[in-house]
């Protein structure tokens, strides 16, 4: 059975190491390692080996997570390897706390004649919180203030005691805190940069072949980490705060941060309450000593904070209302608080396109989200209903004639226009295509067209009479090629929410014979067929697949693909 690396270079199934890269080839599910731990399915990688969750065949088949540790490093570094490992398992034995997986054993196995080792923890339940906001700004959300300060007081305790027994995590971000479901505590993992803090330096880098290995994700740890592996409680802190900007803000902390005047975009991309902001600010000081010491510390600045009461798994607070427009036409809506902004998000919007994205001004800090599709004179009626809401003027960059001097379309009536748009909108339904993947299909394809257009609000008006039509016209051709995609019902309502992960299965599947002799490098190639068929000429002219788009109809096709070799199988 052929086996790939994350670069899908192919290998033999004995191979342990790709012989194109050198990259660490990962365990065939159902593998059992140590006669006791079964591979169920790879959970991730990293710079110094792969996690697994497995089932402990000696312990009711409880599950696992078994974290491989095997760098790329040279014989004579073998050992020295080892000794890290080792150290990190002794750390790790004597963490103690709830919100931190427990620690199982550590294992050293042969494998292909060469030695592998392995440390077992506990498996956390639950979702890690960059795929939390990933699923949030896929709506056009991001975690509210108060969410994000009951997430740092709930995480500043487990900080408080790892660095208590002189030990800093190092690796800090979104990813690395786990959601738990069954108490919805946040779970700090992944210690894999963990180190032990020599009391006489205060701080400990790793160093094989003569080479320092430092340790942390550039954005989230701090300078003197990045560049002199150096390690303090504070450098935790520092990650912890970005960690909360990038949650507040959707942003990545490279876009944050203004690397030409050293300062974070406060104000700017960054909108807290004062109080907040002055945390946070000194959590993230350029200089260690200009940073909270201690995480008590920060709890201590914290406890004024009485908002962050609620379960940090709930999303943003929403009022359901009516809202009753002349005629006895009712508009639903949604009312919640955005920190400050008042912004509409595009993707929320199921209105005529030249409705979104709009911004709106109220008395309060509140938005008003419209979530049926109307015409702009109901839109009007309702807007004139509530007296603290006023529509901005949006000016629109000149629509240029066409190359032959023709005068763009005549406005459309209001009725034409409605049925327009609700024959786009039943049809979407009908085939059960999510509405935030579809909208931003086609938006992808009228933006590419229309640049100047890009970050505009379509008015109703009739010199946009241009626009709207070919933004209908578009969304009429994605529908066409969605419909000729003939994808399967569970496909289709799944656009928009496929990921790495399901290609990760996808690949385990092959290589566990789960697919017959049916290989990931056959379903590569009926994937890119079928859609070469779809979209001529977009992975030959695009070096990546958008993934919110046309990656996702890539997806699709490869999960009815799979699932055509398993119905044969």
């Amino acid at each position: 059975m052929d086996v790939y690396c994350s670069k899908q270079h192919v290998n033999n199934e004995t191979n342990r190491f790709c012989t194109q890269c050198g990259e660490p080839l990962p365990l065939a599910v159902g593998q059992v390692v140590d006669n006791r731990y079964r591979i169920v399915r790879h959970l991730g990688q990293g710079g110094f080996g792969r996690t697994y969750l497995a089932e402990d065949l000696k312990e009711s088949q409880q599950k696992c997570v078994l974290k491989e540790f095997a760098p790329q490093v040279e014989e004579q570094d073998l050992e020295k390897a080892k000794e890290l490992f080792e150290r990190e398992a002794s750390v790790l034995k004597n963490l103690h706390h709830p919100q931190i997986p427990r620690f199982h054993a550590s294992l050293q196995v042969q494998l292909s004649n060469k030695d592998f080792f392995f440390l077992v923890q506990d498996y956390v339940e639950g979702d890690n919180y960059w795929d939390l906001l990933e699923s949030r700004t896929d709506q056009g959300q991001t975690f509210s203030e108060q969410e994000v300060v009951k997430l740092l007081q709930q995480m500043l305790p487990i900080l408080s005691y790892i660095h208590s027994v002189n030990v800093v995590h190092r690796d800090l971000s979104p990813d690395n805190i786990i959601l738990r479901h069954s108490d919805q505590l946040p779970v700090l993992i992944d210690f894999g940069g963990v180190k032990q803090l020599p009391a006489s330096k205060g701080f400990w880098f790793t160093q094989l072949g003569g080479i320092r290995t430092i340790l942390g994700k550039k954005g989230y740890a701090p300078e003197e980490q990045l560049r002199q592996g150096k390690a303090f409680p504070s450098s935790d802190l520092y990650s912890l705060a970005v960690t909360a900007l990038v949650l507040l803000t959707g942003q990545e902390p490279q876009k944050l941060y203004d690397s030409y005047q050293g300062n974070w975009r406060w104000g700017e991309q960054i909108k807290v309450s004062p109080k907040i902001e002055a945390v946070l600010k000194k959590m993230v000081s350029y200089k260690p000593s200009e940073r909270y010491q201690k995480a008590d510390d920060v709890l201590k600045d914290l406890q004024f904070y009485k908002g962050a009461t609620k379960p940090i798994n709930t999303q943003m607070t929403k009022l359901k209302t009516m809202i009753v427009a002349p005629g006895g036409k009712r508009v639903k809506t949604l009312v919640g608080k955005f920190r400050n902004k008042t912004q509409m998000a595009a993707q929320a919007l199921p209105l005529p396109v030249w409705l979104r994205p709009f911004a709106v001004s109220l008395i309060t800090t509140s938005v008003i989200v419209l979530t049926l599709a109307g015409t702009w004179a109901v839109v009007n009626a309702v807007f004139h209903a509530v007296t603290s809401i006023s529509l901005p003027t949006i000016s629109l960059p000149t629509i240029p004639k066409g190359s032959k001097g023709s005068n763009p379309p005549e406005k459309p009536t209001t009725s034409n226009q409605e049925n327009r748009g609700n024959q786009i909108i039943r049809r979407r339904q009908e085939l059960e295509i999510p509405e935030v993947f579809f909208t931003k299909m086609v938006d992808r394809k009228f933006y590419t067209k229309n640049p100047d257009a890009k970050g505009r609000t379509l008015t109703g008006n009739s010199e946009d009479t241009a626009l709207r039509n070919e933004w209908f016209a578009i969304a009429q051709d994605v529908l066409n090629q969605l419909d000729q995609a003939n994808l399967s019902r569970s496909a289709r309502r799944k656009l928009g929410s496929y990921s790495a992960r399901d290609y990760d299965n996808w690949r385990q599947q092959a290589q566990a014979g789960q697919l017959g002799n049916y290989t990931i490098d056959q379903l590569n190639k009926d994937t890119n067929k079928k859609f070469d068929r779809l979209f001529p000429g977009e992975r030959r002219n695009n070096e990546k697949l958008d993934k919110q788009t046309l990656g996702q109809i890539w997806y699709a096709l490869a999960a009815d693909q799979v699932s055509k070799v398993e119905s044969a199988n």
